[in-house]
């Protein structure tokens, strides 16, 4: 079976000279379908970086990255932009929401963006904002709402589309209450047990216990990988600093 997500000995260095700065050494890194994978790791490990880059944000410097088989190196700037609006959900810390649309709007423009009808695309951006207990904000604009709340309606974005094969999410529970944190990766979950792949990346490890695999950066290397059967706590010891 072919993984969704492949990243094969990709590196990224940014800067040139005494400036460069290595964020991914050598990653080799596979997320089936129907996998949530989550990535930790201390500050300045790579863990963004690592996301842009499967995501086609961001070009590796060497090695490749495949979605669905596809080497992305080989894709036009058009190419990949399609392939981001049809198949890629991404949740950024920022949001990105658009100031001047409601939020059922904004989570319903991907899915009006690739041809579905005004009114079926907003069916199904009401049903996903119910399931974050957004259902009464849905006519408000993200300046009217929480932080907490747009973060819920980045998230309801992330996860509209049917076609979605590659989930990427940069802490998405980052400014959410438990509650609702256990609600949008039960959401996650669900959605990758439909047939998508999933990256997160966290900090935490009660989310992190979430995910059917957990990888751990450091130094732009993938250190360890480990299962998080035993839940939160063993997670816990493993990313504990390591003496210099």
């Amino acid at each position: 079976m072919t993984a969704v997500l492949e990243l094969r000995s990709t590196t990224k260095v940014y800067g040139e000279g005494a400036g460069e700065v290595h964020a991914l050494r050598g990653i080799d890194l596979a997320v089936d379908a129907g996998e949530l994978v989550a990535i930790m790791g201390p500050s300045g490990s790579g863990k963004s970086s690592l996301l842009t880059i499967a995501g086609s944000l961001e070009h590796a410097t060497s090695g490749e990255v495949r979605i669905d088989g596809v080497d992305l190196a080989g894709l036009s700037r058009n190419q990949k932009a399609a392939l981001r609006r049809r198949s890629i959900g991404f949740v950024f810390q920022d949001f990105n929401l658009l100031p001047g649309l409601t939020a059922a709007e904004n989570v319903s423009m991907p899915l009006e963006l690739d041809g579905t009808s005004g009114r079926k695309a907003r069916t199904r951006a009401l049903e996903v904002l119910d399931e974050l207990g957004l259902a009464e904000r849905a006519e408000h604009f993200p300046d009217d709402l929480s932080g907490g709340e747009r973060q819920r309606v980045a998230i309801a974005r992330a996860l509209v589309g049917e076609g979605r094969r590659l989930l990427l999410a940069d802490e998405p529970t980052g400014a959410l209450d438990s509650v609702n944190s256990e609600a949008v990766m039960r959401l996650l979950r669900r959605v990758c047990a439909q047939g998508a792949a999933g990256v997160v990346v966290t900090h935490d490890a009660q989310l992190a216990s979430w995910a059917n695999r957990v990888v751990f950066l450091r130094d732009g290397r993938v250190v360890d990988q480990t299962t998080p059967a035993a839940g939160p706590e063993s997670l816990l010891s493993t990313v504990a600093p390591q003496p210099s």
